[in-house]
């Protein structure tokens, strides 16, 4: 009886109740006015056509387009509402306002490194403008005399990940999309918990959405009661709501300011194959440490001073990398740590990939679990493999999402016949979002090649220039390509329906 009260009295079954009354109310809602039909039909269909004009001029990608196209002109009605609610891929207001202007509060603590954008400009100029774009677009500066460390799974990290945590002396930040009580969570908040209580400053921000049902009620309220300060990002309500789309998919741990670890890997026993869902699950991460380590400092301040007004006017200075290691810093390359963020209406990610392609060589190699992209970047995939660049692209072998892995499934023909190389990670389900090309320019992040990666969710990653971690991402490619089943032409045969299905999952990606 216990357990029955916990669950009906539980975030999921709520959250679950409330939308399916929304479902009804609606329902009743439009059966009470079919009285009304004919005049209702006439004015849904004039929203209809002002949608779809105001669409067609909208700024949006032409996936987003075409699909509320689509269906607003199969369903009038349900189609106009649901554009009207979920239509624009931008933050709702609110949201948008919080974080714009926290963003703005931000920018002047990013100040440029002259130093080390001079001497990427001396280097490569063709390298330089993109990082002057990536700079101008998300804020975040390039950075020299920082050291990486590259991992080729989630197990080597977390282990490194717990010796940082250990010797942690002022302060850590986490931020991660999926946190999952298992070996790798607990392991962690343990330490959490003990250095918390020995006054280290502890902040955690959780997207609220990736743990909905991974995570008990009170787990906020827990971590709070020991000292461990707990933000649940963008908090899901059972509420038809535009922001519900706009997830923090970021996963940083940043420790007294002079030691970052990114990459895919979350919170969860998956990730370091403590449990085997799909096979074995191959993610990479980095470990920064130096000045570009601020970078990330800075993204996690952002979102914490927008949503926890108790900290909007603290100093930041005791953040910087310099601040708890007086010591000099030395490392080769360039290193430039970015956020991609919605608000902006600037896909900086995709401009970045894009930019990848265009000025690649030899070859361009990419790890993404899932192959969900616009027309825009399937072109420059493209256009890069028939003017001879070697392009190969690593996918799961077994999928995690059955539609999704179909949907992945459909990009491969046209890739193909420009000459791209699809490659199938056999043994298991490849999670890592990496980019590297000509053993010189590479991106390691958080960053899917889907939709929701690229326009919707808040990302981030690193952009790296002859920097030595590329040539242990180059190891681990050529390992993993080994291990991975190519695709070719006669493997995407198929017959007319489902041919049909593929071109229906096409034309729906945008709007999941």
């Amino acid at each position: 009886m216990k357990k029955i009260l916990k669950f009906l009295s539980g975030r999921i079954f709520i959250t679950g109740l409330m939308i399916f009354l929304q479902v009804v109310w609606f329902g009743v809602f439009f059966w009470k006015l079919t009285a009304y039909s004919v005049w209702i039909d006439l004015a849904f269909t004039l929203l209809s056509v002002v949608i779809i004009l105001y669409i067609i001029h909208s700024d949006d990608v032409a996936g987003f387009k075409i699909g509320w196209i689509i269906l607003i002109l199969l369903l009038p009605v349900a189609g106009g509402v649901l554009y009207l609610l979920f239509g624009g891929h931008l933050p709702a207001r609110r949201m948008k306002r919080r974080l714009a202007q926290q963003h703005e509060k931000m920018m002047p603590q990013l100040a440029p490194d002259a130093a080390a954008a001079g001497t990427l400009h001396d280097a490569d100029k063709r390298t330089a403008s993109c990082s002057r774009y990536i700079e101008k677009a998300s804020g975040y500066p390039v950075c020299t005399d920082t050291q990486v460390k590259y991992y080729p799974c989630g197990e080597v990290m977390f282990e490194d990940m717990l010796c940082a945590l250990e010797q942690a002396e002022h302060f850590i930040f986490l931020e991660y999309f999926i946190i999952h009580p298992g070996k790798m969570w607990n392991r962690m908040e343990e330490i959490l918990r003990r250095k918390a209580a020995q006054g280290v400053d502890v902040r955690l921000i959780c997207d609220d959405m990736g743990s909905l049902f991974l995570l008990p009620d009170d787990f906020a309220k827990n971590l709070e009661s020991v000292g461990v300060k707990t933000l649940m990002f963008n908090p899901f309500v059972p509420v038809l709501s535009l922001a519900m789309n706009n997830r923090d998919h970021r996963k940083i741990l940043v420790i007294d300011g002079h030691t970052a670890f990114n990459g895919g890997i979350n919170l969860s026993d998956e990730y370091i194959n403590e449990i085997s869902l799909h096979g074995y699950w191959k993610d990479t991460g980095v470990r920064l440490r130096g000045e570009a380590v601020w970078n990330f400092t800075a993204m996690f301040l952002e979102f914490w001073h927008a949503y926890r007004a108790e900290s909007a006017g603290e100093s930041i200075d005791s953040f910087r990398p310099h601040a708890f290691h007086p010591e000099a810093f030395h490392g080769e390359g360039w290193v430039q740590p970015f956020s991609d963020s919605p608000i902006d209406g600037e896909a900086v990610s995709a401009g970045v990939y894009s930019d990848i392609l265009a000025q690649a060589k030899d070859y361009v190699y990419i790890y993404t679990p899932y192959l969900i992209i616009d027309d825009v970047l399937q072109a420059s995939i493209c256009a890069a493999a028939k003017r001879g660049v070697d392009v190969r692209i690593i996918t799961p072998g077994i999928p995690d999402k059955k539609i999704v892995y179909r949907l992945t499934h459909s990009y491969y023909e046209p890739l193909l016949r420009a000459g791209v190389r699809i490659f199938e990670y056999a043994p298991g389900f490849l999670h890592a979002k990496s980019c590297l090309a000509d053993d010189v320019i590479g991106v390691i992040g958080t960053i899917n090649m889907d939709y929701r990666s690229l326009y919707l969710h808040f990302e981030c990653g690193s952009y790296f220039y002859r920097s030595p971690v590329l040539n242990d991402l180059k190891a681990d490619m050529l390992d993993t390509l080994s291990k991975g089943r190519e695709v070719t032409l006669a493997d995407c045969r198929r017959h007319f329906w489902s041919r049909l299905l593929d071109a229906v999952l096409r034309i729906a990606a945008p709007l999941c």
